[in-house]
């Protein structure tokens, strides 16, 4: 895959234009990911795309989710409950104001909820599902 341009420059419009600035191809490898990753980033820093850029954006967040569910899966036998979400904050380099955000409480409910200070609730565990991409009863054991 050829590496994209890191700059901030417009962007085309039309999905056959980004096709020819970047061909969406299978993900094979970490530096075709970071660079399917940072064209992802730069269509979400637009805010309002056209139909080409959205089909665009929906193609490349696909190829992304098989590489690096194929690559980097999350072993949920492994972390479960808290200990997962501590898991996933520190590999995403997520705070607990961050984590407060994904789930839409106070800010220092996050920190109480790292810390174990306060349990998830089946929301908690379903918005963490949602975002990490994973199983939400994993947040719920222990």
């Amino acid at each position: 895959m050829a590496t994209i341009r890191n700059d901030l420059s417009k962007l085309p419009g039309r999905f056959e234009e980004l096709v020819r600035e970047m061909p969406p191809q299978a993900i094979v490898d970490d530096s075709s990911h970071d660079n399917a990753v940072e064209m992802i980033d730069r269509l979400m820093a637009r805010g309002k795309l056209t139909k080409g850029q959205e089909l665009y954006l929906e193609t490349l967040v696909q190829l992304v989710q098989v590489y690096e569910c194929t690559h980097h899966a999350i072993d949920t036998r492994r972390f479960k409950g808290v200990g997962l979400l501590n898991h996933l904050a520190v590999e995403n380099g997520l705070t607990a104001v961050a984590i407060a955000k994904i789930l839409g409480v106070h800010a220092s409910m996050g920190s109480k909820l790292l810390k174990g200070e306060r349990s998830l609730t089946i929301a908690h565990a379903r918005a963490l599902g949602a975002k990490f991409k994973v199983r939400f009863e994993a947040f719920l054991a222990e």
